[in-house]
């Protein structure tokens, strides 16, 4: 006969073990950040043959992107709706952000991860002062469907915030970041990444369709800038173009083709 002191030591040993095995998500999330996943600088590439003529091309970002003149972006912000991933295994990254382009010293950015593993999609939001890496945010949940919005913004060329808002669950998590490496305040940008981790793009998923409303960058001079207007990216890899990338008033859409 077993005894009640043996029945429940493996009891608690069982809900041990529980415990200490994360969901596949939360584990192949805490593995992620582990091997250092990092936003870069857009790469921009030679455009490819028969390309559109009003668009560039680079190998990690698609979106809309102003470059202006020093100190002329202070906030930027964008709403989305949380997209579904398909495929096996991939990842895509919605995010808006000041520099990365002409400035390629710091970027101050925020937005949302979409992730699949072994055809089981997650998703992160989180915050990012380049070259630093990616953290997480916690006590906000993203599930698809979610209407996101993103907003930094630099309260002096090395220090500033980023706010995530889940407009659906009324959730916001907020950041306060400071770095050593300044801002240009150059670029405001609307963007899906395909990001890195431990050095190297991570394949790059079908993420559908993104995108951003409501999305504005200004300065200290009052001008308000929305995408329709900016250079448009679209990500090439290996000579296939996989975005295609439009802009309308305050609306910039992100397409995987």
């Amino acid at each position: 006969m077993v005894s009640k002191f043996a029945l429940l030591s493996n009891l608690l040993l069982l809900a041990s073990a529980a415990l200490a095995v994360p969901s596949s998500r939360l584990g192949a999330r805490l593995a992620r950040r582990r091997e250092n996943r990092q936003s870069q600088p857009v790469n921009r590439i030679a455009s490819p043959a028969g390309a559109t003529s009003n668009v560039q091309y680079s190998s990690n970002w698609a979106g809309a992107v102003w470059a202006e003149g020093y100190g002329t972006f202070t906030t930027v912000t964008g709403t989305f709706t949380v997209p579904t991933p398909s495929g096996n295994s991939g990842a895509a990254s919605a995010w808006v952000g000041i520099d990365g382009d002409t400035c390629q010293n710091a970027i101050l950015q925020t937005g949302v991860d979409f992730t699949v593993t072994n055809g089981e999609v997650s998703y992160d939001a989180w915050y990012e002062w380049y070259p630093d890496y990616a953290y997480d945010f916690y006590g906000i949940n993203i599930n698809a469907g979610d209407v996101i919005t993103t907003t930094v913004t630099a309260s002096s060329t090395t220090s500033g915030t980023a706010v995530i808002e889940n407009q659906t669950t009324g959730q916001t998590v907020t950041q306060e970041l400071t770095s050593s490496y300044a801002l240009c305040e150059e670029n405001a940008e609307w963007i899906v990444e395909d990001f890195e981790e431990n050095g190297s793009l991570v394949p790059f998923a079908d993420f559908g369709t993104v995108t951003f409303t409501s999305a504005t960058g200004s300065g200290t001079s009052g001008t308000t800038y929305t995408p329709s207007g900016a250079t448009l990216l679209d990500i090439e890899q290996n000579g296939q173009v996989l975005t295609s990338v439009s802009t309308n008033g305050e609306t910039a859409t992100i397409q995987y083709v």
